[in-house]
């Protein structure tokens, strides 16, 4: 009798347990036997090729969406940690493949981890994100330091000329610097700023932001951010302008503001924190005033972030849902406008992918190990979205239950 392939669980090296999904693939008898009667490692690397066929893959094949492996190590640590197996093997140089994200569009495409059963190693991070809050204001600033403050010059060499850390509008340019102009107009415009409004930016980053407002739209600003070394930057790029940057967490934020903003921010707020969030987005704006979120966000409403970039690349961090934000917001504000820029990260994405690759000479004090740790969350990143598994929402919103005549939406 044939039984479907569904979850398959490595428990410890050696052992395969196969069980069943609606809409597996059909494995028979004889062919669960075949892998019995193999050594362990072969057995490991013929359902490892079989979960890849599944994605159009093939192990040392000719085309740039083909795996190479390196290291039959591979086989093991991937069938056990999934996706942080993956990334991890890569950051060894166990595997590679002509193009890294074309490789990873396939795999995400397919949705070849649910084939996986997770270890007890990504239940665990799944777990701490359900016990605990891994992003309250004592965690915050050091989540921020563990991402912003690895050092200037990767983003200097990374980033365009105002060091904009977020997805650009390619709306008619071809270059990163334009992108993120591009981007810092359209996000002024929708927010209908006006000379003497006073802006308040939470999680400033560089300054690019809180500088291209003063400069071009008249306004004042103050931009916060819990990360030291933004700061630093931030408030040595818009010296002489009418901004204000401070190191606060957003709850430690005060005052009136006649428009709020934060770009990036709320990936990094987690689900306990955003209802108090938009609480205290309500506190700080005037009552005919304006905020936009330009966050990052996920088709799935989940309450922890990939286990590989949880401890590699942003810790704390979760991509949010508009589940959550719709929650969250609920009541006490008015959703104006909603716009979807999440192809343009894939291309923001690559861009900062070549800018690191050919700055590498550059960057001598980072690593090898840094370097293809670095890449795969950029290359990896580009393929969540290429896919549409990740998306970019531009939200505006006013409060409710008043009357600030009709909001005007800007593309």
């Amino acid at each position: 009798m044939n039984r479907p392939l569904a979850l398959i669980y490595l428990t410890g090296a050696t052992s395969i347990g196969i069980g069943s999904q609606e809409g597996g693939s059909s494995w028979g008898d004889d062919h669960v036997t075949t892998l019995r009667g193999a050594t362990p490692r072969n057995r490991l690397k013929d359902v490892a090729l079989e979960i890849l066929t599944k994605a159009d893959i093939e192990l040392d094949g000719p085309r740039p969406s083909d795996l190479q492996v390196h290291d039959d190590r591979f086989y093991a640590q991937v069938l056990r940690d999934r996706e942080l197996g993956l990334g991890e093997t890569y950051q060894l140089g166990w595997w590679s493949a002509g193009s890294v994200d074309e490789f990873l569009a396939k795999v995400l495409a397919a949705d070849l981890k649910s084939l996986v059963k997770p270890s007890p190693q990504l239940l665990a991070v799944a777990l701490k994100a359900k016990l605990f809050n891994r992003q309250s204001f004592r965690r915050a600033a050091d989540n921020a330091s563990a991402h912003y403050d690895i050092g200037n010059d990767l983003y200097e060499h990374m980033l365009d000329k105002r060091m904009i850390y977020s997805c650009g509008y390619w709306q008619g340019v071809d270059d990163l610097d334009s992108a993120q102009e591009a981007k810092l107009d359209l996000i002024c415009a929708k927010l209908h700023l006006e000379p003497g409004m006073h802006l308040l930016d939470i999680g400033c980053g560089w300054g690019g932001l809180a500088q291209y407002a003063a400069e071009n739209y008249g306004v004042r600003v103050t931009g916060i951010s819990p990360a030291i070394e933004q700061v630093r930057v931030a408030t040595k790029r818009c010296a002489g302008l009418d901004v204000e940057i401070k190191q606060l967490d957003f709850r430690q934020a005060t005052g009136t503001f006649d428009r709020i903003v934060s770009v990036g921010m709320l990936e990094h707020v987690g689900p306990k924190n955003y209802k108090p969030f938009f609480e205290r987005n309500y506190e700080l704006l005037a009552d005919e005033g304006m905020i936009l979120h330009h966050t990052i966000g996920s088709n799935m409403t989940k309450d922890h972030t990939d286990a590989w970039f949880d401890k590699y690349i942003f810790p704390g961090g979760v991509i949010p849902s508009m589940e959550y934000l719709g929650r969250a917001s609920q009541i006490d504000w008015a959703l104006e406008d909603v716009h979807n820029l999440g192809t343009d990260y894939d291309r923001t994405l690559m861009a900062w992918y070549h800018r690191v690759e050919e700055a590498w000479e550059y960057l001598p004090t980072y690593g090898e190990h840094f370097r293809r740790t670095w890449c795969y969350y950029l290359l990896s990143s580009a393929a969540s979205f290429r896919v549409r598994q990740l998306q970019l929402w531009q939200l505006v919103f006013t409060k409710a239950r008043r009357y600030s005549g009709v909001y005007q939406a800007v593309r």
